[in-house]
């Protein structure tokens, strides 16, 4: 279970008692995260959801808060912090900052169709469109530079063939920075994959986990969703689930011409930071009770991408 900081109920009972939510009624452990540990809590008054977080610095949470805020404020579904009656969104538990919020209805989607993908398009829309008019600042921890640095040194431990791949995904990252970091920018999610994503049949109900929003190209949000939930058992692209996602989102925003043309290169990038990501993590976790997921899946989608058939719709 990832679970990295246990909790007992007198120490539960105590922190969610200046919330006004009632009785604590039961509790359990989230064993889907990597990186914080989660929780279901039941009380009284509802179900909720709560956030140790055991990952990155303390100084970035209050981006989170504000930047859940205004997406709750935009009406779209996301797990915004709960005060307490004074007013409180951040607190600390067992030594870890600590963040109580609503859980959403739903499940997740683990094999989408082209509706779950037209939703999710019309989801990450309203997610940039909300945050464009004044972009909440905070670099990633992940980006192009990181890529750079941490792919060089992945290389190294590679064989011959992934590293030749790689390496040529690295080259066409510094060939196209700043191309990359000049495309219009919004907050993104950073992480919209399918197990970040609630639904009810097709109807898009919540979505979670925005501990890797960032400010960013919007393009590279995207890049990061078509991979996850337009992507065949392969890793190749499939194309009726990516123009049906393209589509609902271009509605809301279309493209520009600079978007167009570096597409295939961002899709590319965004297969390089979680091949990379992964590998790290599966390496750092190695014979540890935390659930890793396979860096594989990405070596194999970036090996795919080299061709990419599904163009931008209607860039100007």
């Amino acid at each position: 279970m990832s679970v990295f900081t246990p909790l007992t109920r007198p120490q539960l009972e105590q922190f969610l008692a200046p919330y006004g939510l009632g009785r604590l009624r039961d509790f359990q452990g989230i064993a889907a995260g990597t990186e914080n540990s989660n929780f279901f809590i039941s009380m009284e008054q509802g179900e909720f959801v709560l956030t140790l977080v055991e990952r990155g610095p303390v100084q970035d949470l209050p981006f989170f808060i504000e930047l859940l805020d205004v997406l709750h404020e935009a009406d779209i579904q996301v797990p915004y912090a709960l005060r307490t009656t004074d007013g409180v969104a951040l607190r600390e538990l067992a030594g870890k900052p600590a963040l109580l919020q609503p859980r959403l209805d739903g499940k997740h989607i683990s094999t989408p169709n082209n509706q779950h993908c037209v939703q999710v398009g019309e989801l990450l829309g309203h997610i940039h469109l909300a945050t464009r008019p004044a972009v909440l600042e905070r670099k990633t921890d992940r980006g192009l530079d990181w890529m750079l640095e941490e792919g060089a040194a992945m290389v190294q431990r590679l064989e011959a063939g992934s590293a030749a791949l790689l390496n040529s995904a690295l080259e066409e990252i510094r060939t196209h920075k700043q191309g990359i970091l000049d495309l219009p920018r919004a907050n993104l999610h950073g992480d919209l994959f399918r197990d970040n994503v609630m639904f009810e049949g097709t109807h898009l109900t919540g979505v979670i986990d925005f501990y890797n929003a960032c400010s960013g190209p919007m393009l590279y949000d995207l890049a990061i969703t078509l991979n996850d939930w337009c992507s065949t058992g392969d890793g190749q692209i499939d194309a009726p689930r990516a123009r049906a996602m393209l589509g609902a989102y271009a509605a809301l925003r279309p493209f520009t011409a600079a978007e167009a043309q570096l597409w295939p290169v961002m899709l590319r990038v965004a297969c390089v930071r979680f091949w990379v990501s992964r590998q790290i993590a599966a390496e750092s976790f190695a014979g540890m009770d935390v659930m890793i997921h396979d860096p594989k899946d990405f070596e194999v989608r970036l090996a795919q991408r080299r061709k990419v058939g599904v163009v931008l719709p209607f860039a100007l």
